[in-house]
């Protein structure tokens, strides 16, 4: 028996897109986020070198375009605090990476290299490489970093959960297991976590679809979904990245990008796979009974991607392999009902619905008025009857559910006094949190958890206040007192 003292009891928050492996190691590297000062950003990476003097690479990440110059950091600025050892530092994002000259020169990378497929290497006026390489360029660089070892993985897949069940959180879908592509293979450190008993929350994990390779690879995801479902881990969901970001000009639009004068360019994005293609391996993993968890950011990939689910719609009939797009920046009104009409789960991350330089300097400014309005869209397509899942992008963002359900319901960051970011699309407070609880279980097809009813796992989460008892601005205020799974204590509070 627990006593609440009348505090509120929540089903367990999941996270229906979260990097947990990735998050917990860089909380141990050269940690960026929490400013956007580009001093600051400088005095964090000398005082972290000068920490780590054995280190034969600086990594680490967190910076925020909007910290540079058409959000374009340079490697003159790298060079100045670490000249004697390659620095790779990916932004906030992770689809873009900070490189001082070490780098570059141990990369071979000059004025003559060629920008790869899918990837840009960004250049000063002379043509020679700036620093920041973006999307698949980023390889280049990142290939030549040494791995971790799995103790290293290992190690930040346990710290990364105990700071999740802190967050109320008691399962989770990790968007990228089994990498490649220039990201890493860490299947490996939820393998011996589910092995050992080690891994107490219930993970999904999304195996990669590599962008380099098409058809041939389904026997090895096949064995990789076998192979991977071992206790607490199961491995039966594909991760199509379908295109990058808007804020640099990769994420895939039905329209071209403007320029800094508001002219149309001749830029529309980047499909990382072929739209037909899609459509083919979409209904080929379907078939498998694998889910299909689509990365779609632009109102182009977002239609590629639902043109792929009605493919394998109308080849295999209705399977219960519950597709999923993520991210879901710009969705054009024409695809808002087509999430239900098909039967895709719009899977959302919150926290980036705000006011904040990185949308009004480096984004709204490019898309357009028509375009900039069709951003986020949560409460259409909940009124167009998609199912939400929410989910935080972590180490993107906050993995917090509280400070995601505060953006859905305020459309502003807690703490912030802004204009709230398009209010019409807020959420109310219930359907917030149920996008973390229901909505998320659904994604993972985890159906006796996500509600309080008789017979459902005890995945559970007792908070601090009842966030439906103040005023909306209060709900990023509230806090985890309680977690549990399977009825098992995995976090109290020190108040609690």
């Amino acid at each position: 028996m627990v006593d609440l003292r009348g505090r509120p009891l929540l089903p367990g928050f999941q996270d229906a897109h979260v990097h947990a492996v990735m998050g917990g190691m860089e909380l141990e590297t050269c940690d960026l986020t929490g400013t956007t000062d580009a001093r600051e950003y400088s005095r964090l990476i000398r005082a972290y070198a000068g920490a780590h003097p054995g280190k034969e690479w600086i990594t680490g990440a967190g910076w925020s375009r909007e910290s540079f110059e058409r959000g374009v950091p340079t490697r003159a600025a790298l060079d100045a605090v670490v000249p004697d050892r390659p620095v790779f530092l990916m932004d906030r994002d992770h689809h873009a990476a900070w490189v001082n000259g070490r780098a570059l020169e141990l990369a071979g990378i000059t004025a003559a290299t060629p920008d790869p497929s899918g990837g840009r290497i960004e250049r000063d006026p002379s043509g020679a490489p700036a620093g920041l390489l973006q999307e698949g360029a980023m390889a280049l660089v990142g290939d030549l970093v040494p791995p971790a070892t799995e103790e290293e993985r290992l190690a930040g897949l346990l710290r990364a959960q105990a700071l999740l069940h802190g967050l109320g959180i008691t399962a989770w879908q990790d968007a990228l297991v089994a990498g490649s592509d220039g990201y890493p293979d860490i299947s490996g450190a939820y393998l011996a976590a589910a092995r050992d008993g080690s891994l107490t929350a219930t993970v999904v994990g999304a195996l990669w679809w590599s962008r380099g390779r098409g058809a041939e690879q389904l026997p090895d995801l096949v064995e990789r979904r076998e192979r991977l479902t071992v206790g607490r881990l199961r491995c039966g969901t594909v991760k199509i990245m379908q295109d990058g970001i808007a804020e640099n000009f990769t994420a895939a639009m039905t329209a071209p990008y403007l320029d800094a004068r508001g002219r149309a360019t001749a830029n529309a994005g980047i499909s990382h796979v072929d739209p037909a293609a899609l459509r083919e391996h979409v209904t080929a993993l379907d078939a498998l009974g694998f889910q299909v968890h689509f990365h779609a950011l632009g109102d182009r990939a977002v239609r590629e991607a639902l043109d792929a689910v009605q493919a394998a719609r109308a080849a295999n009939g209705w399977r219960d392999t519950r597709p999923h797009l993520a991210h879901l920046q710009v969705v054009h009104p024409d695809d808002v009902p087509r999430f239900r009409m098909l039967g895709a789960t719009a899977n959302i991350q919150p926290l980036w619905a705000v006011h904040e330089p990185q949308m009004d300097e480096l984004t709204i400014p490019f898309l357009g008025p028509e375009r900039s309005a069709w951003q986020y869209p949560f409460g259409d397509l909940l009124r167009a009857g998609a199912t939400l899942a929410a989910g935080s992008d972590w180490p993107v963002s906050s993995p917090d559910p509280l400070a995601g359900a505060h953006v859905a319901v305020n459309r502003v960051a807690p703490g912030a006094s802004a204009e709230p970011f398009l209010p019409a699309q807020a959420l109310d407070l219930t359907a917030a949190l149920a996008a973390y609880t229901a909505g998320a279980a659904y994604v993972n097809h985890l159906d006796d958890t996500g509600s309080l009813r008789p017979g459902n796992r005890a995945d559970l989460v007792v908070l601090d206040r009842d966030p439906f008892a103040g005023p909306p601005e209060a709900v990023g205020d509230t806090r985890v007192a309680l977690t549990y799974v399977d009825g098992v204590r995995v976090h109290t509070a020190p108040d609690a």
